[in-house]
């Protein structure tokens, strides 16, 4: 943190653990991930991939639920005014549309989205509210939009929210970082994926 933000009072404390996460796993999906598309040819959202992949089964070993989001659009009316128009390919029930096959168990939960957030315009804050979870670790790509977005409405929805730094991807690793420092500033925690294995297996072992 800078000089500025730490002098004006950015910052300060932590958000903390409750005692029931989730996690919401942003946009994993083929369109982002598989490299044969244009959008998913980032090392950087790769590395995001392999994290999440080792995460992902610590959180399911102590039932930990998993929400997957993907983004897809069956009319131009629904895609409104996005400024990437290789998003429009995108139908639902495509491959483009599927969760990696390394992130996703039956066990999990997918949802539909057709906006930045995760929250918006979705039955997320229902699913976390009604299944009593307090705490949302938020993974995905790309972290300077969609994943923002996400951590913003999880904090206004009132979750303790938690960024896994190394298990979020962008484009490149700038946009990625300036994301993460800022959200660490006012919304989230942001941590990396060891640091949430290790809290999650001590939750474990409480539970």
């Amino acid at each position: 943190m800078s000089d500025s933000f730490e002098n004006a009072g950015y910052g300060q404390g932590e958000v903390g653990w409750g005692t029931r996460p989730a996690i919401i796993a942003v946009d994993f999906q083929m369109s982002f991930c598989d490299p044969k598309f244009a959008l998913g040819r980032s090392e950087h959202a790769q590395r995001a991939i392999r994290n999440a992949a080792r995460l992902f089964p610590a959180a399911r070993a102590a039932g930990i639920p998993i929400i997957h989001t993907a983004v897809a659009w069956s009319t131009d009316t629904e895609f409104a005014r996005w400024k990437v128009p290789a998003l429009r390919d995108i139908q639902p029930g495509s491959y483009e549309a599927q969760i990696h096959p390394d992130l996703w168990d039956d066990s999990d939960v997918y949802i539909l989205k057709r906006f930045p957030s995760a929250f918006f315009g979705t039955d997320m804050s229902s699913i976390l509210t009604t299944n009593g979870i307090d705490t949302v670790l938020v993974t995905g790509v790309t972290s300077s939009g969609c994943v923002r977005a996400t951590i913003v409405d999880s904090f206004s929805h009132g979750f303790r929210t938690i960024a896994i730094d190394d298990a979020c991807g962008d484009q490149d690793a700038g946009p990625h970082d300036a994301n993460m420092r800022d959200v660490g500033r006012r919304y989230a925690d942001v941590i990396q994926t060891d640091e949430a294995i290790s809290k999650i297996k001590a939750l474990s072992v409480k539970n």
